[in-house]
């Protein structure tokens, strides 16, 4: 990426963006097409959209709202995360690019409506180049404020024609890869009676135990919110409970799925872990410090993974679905083709003698490459 210089987000300026732009074909390797710096001084807004790629399409991702140390930490995971996205819509088949937003600061104490259409107007002044939707600290109602400034919103509730909750269609989507890990493995999609490990069960995690039990599997869950698993308790006895992750990794298991924070996957975890299948929800599941390296130790313990961004799309295809008028049972029928892409990418794996990360990452590009774009997406 070729940033000329960083400016730092003036807090004597009223408004202000600061666009860098790299206009041309989709580059897996260097550069995200533009990057904005937003501050507007009435509302306290700091935030940054950074749109890694419009090869097909205008760029999505969600807004997070953290409370970084630094300007820097901000840029950083802005970057990671856009570009991340750029595969994500790719592998799903989504007509969409990559992009991704970040505001600075503590939701619970500086969010507020001024500043969430202030920085809907920011997203507005893009003309369509990026298209925002939630992601950590902001919710659908917050999407309904943007919405007010803004119809470049997806992920809004539904009396304001949006999907409502995506996490419905996330946890749909990752049983649904699930199964075809399942089939990969041992011949046949059924669950029933395998055993299955699941670290998480918040809003995505509790509804995949449910598919999970439906299917006739074995569940063992964790979470460090006694709340979530009282909840999955009542729901469902017959769940098992242990301690903790590392309980839950050394247990017998058939899937792992991780469902909470990224990084689940480390050295020590992959080398205990005694499952066939690695499956689940969260994001960045490959620890940081070596993330290609992890994979390669998958690959060689014989554990099928696949991929946390084609697993987990479902929430991004039925958020993408309100652009036509949302229609639950067409977005349900388009998370089901997340079964055939785990296919193809296990299969790609396997015959290539790869990783299925590195697979996925080969089949995203190669979408890219043929159907994209050649000029990136402009207001039209």
């Amino acid at each position: 990426m070729s940033l000329l210089t960083h400016p730092e987000l003036d807090p004597t300026t009223s408004e202000r963006t600061t666009v860098f732009r790299a206009p041309g074909p989709f580059d897996p390797e260097h550069g995200h097409e533009q990057v904005v710096y937003c501050h507007d001084r009435a509302s306290g807004l700091r935030a940054i959209i950074a749109i890694h790629s419009t090869a097909l399409g205008p760029a999505l991702g969600g807004t997070r709202f953290y409370p970084y140390p630094t300007e820097e930490d901000a840029l950083a995971d802005v970057l990671r995360l856009s570009r991340g996205m750029t595969y994500k819509c790719a592998l799903a088949g989504l007509d969409h690019g990559g992009g991704k937003a970040v505001i600075i600061g503590d939701p619970a104490t500086d969010k507020s409506e001024a500043l969430l259409r202030a920085y809907g107007r920011f997203v507005e002044s893009l003309g369509g180049r990026y298209v925002t939707a939630c992601d950590v600290g902001t919710y659908v109602g917050d999407m309904d404020v943007i919405h007010r400034e803004t119809g470049h919103v997806v992920g809004r509730s539904e009396v304001h024609g949006g999907s409502g909750d995506s996490s419905v269609l996330t946890a749909f989507g990752v049983f649904t890869a699930m199964r075809a890990c399942a089939a990969h493995v041992w011949g046949s999609d059924s669950l029933r009676d395998r055993t299955v490990g699941v670290a998480g069960v918040g809003k995505v995690g509790h509804l995949l135990v449910g598919h999970l039990l439906d299917a006739g599997a074995q569940v063992v869950v964790t979470d460090v919110s006694t709340r979530a698993v009282e909840r999955v308790r009542s729901e469902h006895p017959e769940v098992d409970v242990v301690a903790g992750p590392d309980a839950l990794v050394g247990s017998a298991l058939d899937v792992y799925a991780p469902c909470a924070l990224g990084g689940a996957l480390d050295r020590a975890t992959v080398d205990a872990l005694s499952a066939k299948i690695v499956c689940g929800a969260a994001n960045n599941q490959l620890a940081d410090d070596g993330a290609g390296h992890l994979a390669e130790r998958l690959l060689e313990r014989g554990i099928t993974y696949a991929p946390d961004y084609l697993v987990n799309a479902g929430g991004v295809i039925q958020v993408t679905d309100e652009q036509e008028g949302f229609d639950m049972a067409r977005a349900r029928h388009r998370v089901e083709g997340l079964f055939a892409t785990t296919e193809a990418v296990l299969a790609r794996a396997a015959e290539q003698g790869i990783s299925p990360a590195r697979a996925a990452d080969h089949l995203a590009e190669e979408r890219i490459a043929a159907i994209g774009g050649r000029f990136p997406y402009l207001r039209r």
